[in-house]
């Protein structure tokens, strides 16, 4: 998981979500648990390909790239087209 994910978390969970700061700073600890990316200068290098190859938003490409690094199969997201293959990654929509 990237660390951007976490921190995309914890603004909606306390906007949107209606949870507590520390609530969701609870949740952000538990998910932090799994093996967290913190993108380097080579990592945003990378994302900007990924942002210019497959036409995506530029904080998406940064998501793509983490899951790539993380060697992940799939990547959970409504905010790429449902079934789209970047590399080894599928993206699934879970509200398709």
């Amino acid at each position: 998981m990237s660390t951007q994910v976490l921190a995309e978390f914890y603004s909606v969970a306390i906007r949107k979500l209606a949870m507590s700061s520390e609530e969701a700073e609870t949740v952000v600890t538990d998910f932090g648990k799994v093996q967290l990316h913190q993108p380097s200068l080579a990592d945003l290098i990378r994302a900007s390909h990924l942002h210019r190859r497959y036409k995506i938003q530029w904080w998406d490409a940064l998501i793509v790239n983490s899951a790539l690094e993380l060697d992940c199969s799939i990547l959970w997201t409504e905010d790429l087209r449902h079934g789209q293959r970047i590399g080894g990654l599928t993206v699934r929509n879970p509200f398709a």
